[in-house]
């Protein structure tokens, strides 16, 4: 069975790292996931400040609280973004966003100092996850080879850095940005990792632009989008939220492709006269896992046959 933590948050919640008032208020805000940041929206001289401002935040969780978003932090590159995980790694931190990613080795490294951290401070193994932001040209080439290193989670694109990089000037659709983003569907989906969160939008006064163009994420093959301020966040979760309709449509995919196992067909045809196999059903469950953690209730979905159990008969 699907459950709320198998489905990607649908938004990301920038909050800079050097106001605490602020990291305290955001909890509250809607986000499912709230990125504590300690890179760009911090000046080089609150680094030190922020750093300690954001691990007294986490300090203050013993544990991930059910009620309250994911919590991620958005460490610098090199050796102070190393100082930035001594700090945060603890029980409450959910994921670290890696800025400025160009390689998997640097992931692998990454990786390996969380893992050294996780058992030096007693923490479950490989519980904290990674999500590299790519933000030059290189990384994304890189996409596929960063997204199967281990940790990984999920990739996130910095467009405005990348742009810079590459020369870039996006028009009102963004449709420059369209062979980058569909690489990155594409490598999280070849790695088998969660859909890439989408790109921020530095205009949070046009809803009905963010609206248009989360939609276009969506149907891209993005699963939720990262915000700057709060003022985005009821759209893009809407955006994401499946609706009322999506939900019993994917029920039914699920459940009928679960009575189809229970008879011995690994397919079968639903009510509009198509076919439906695994990857449909694969489909379906993100559906309803989606679903779960937008506070939906969906009915009881029906046990995964596909899968092994511990039953004994």
């Amino acid at each position: 069975m699907t459950t709320a933590a198998d489905a990607a948050p649908r938004s990301h919640l920038y909050v800079p790292g050097d106001r605490p008032a602020v990291l305290r208020r955001a909890v509250a805000r809607g986000a499912d996931a709230l990125i504590l940041d300690l890179e760009d929206s911090v000046a080089a001289a609150a680094k030190e400040r922020a750093r300690a401002a954001v691990a007294a935040f986490l300090a203050e969780r013993p544990a991930p609280v059910a009620a309250e978003p994911a919590l991620w932090v958005r460490v610098n590159p090199g050796a102070v973004g190393r100082a930035d995980l001594a700090a945060v790694v603890g029980p409450a931190l959910a994921g670290v966003c890696l800025a400025k990613t160009e390689s998997a080795a640097e992931v692998a490294e990454v990786s390996w100092l969380i893992g050294a951290l996780e058992s030096e401070r007693g923490l479950q193994d490989g519980r904290i996850a990674l999500s590299p932001l790519l933000e030059s040209a290189a990384a994304v080439f890189a996409a596929r080879e960063i997204a199967a290193t281990p940790r990984v989670r999920r990739l996130q694109i910095g467009e405005a850095d990348l742009c810079a990089d590459i020369g870039v000037e996006p028009g009102p659709d963004e449709r420059e940005l369209l062979w980058v983003r569909s690489q990155v569907v594409l490598a999280s989906t070849a790695a088998r990792i969660d859909p890439p969160v989408g790109p921020v939008s530095t205009d949070y006064t046009d809803l009905g632009a963010l609206r248009e163009s989360t939609v276009a994420l969506r149907r891209l093959g993005f699963a939720g989008r990262a915000c700057i301020h709060p003022a985005q966040l009821t759209t893009v979760n809407e955006v994401f939220t499946p609706t009322p309709g999506d939900v019993e449509r994917a029920y039914a995919v699920v459940a009928g492709h679960e009575a189809a196992i229970a008879s011995g067909n690994g397919v079968f045809v639903d009510g509009r006269g198509r076919m439906v196999d695994l990857a449909v059903v694969r489909g379906a469950r993100r559906t309803l896992a989606a679903a779960r953690l937008a506070g939906l209730r969906p009915r009881p979905e029906p046990p995964d046959l596909t899968q092994p159990t511990d039953r004994t008969d």
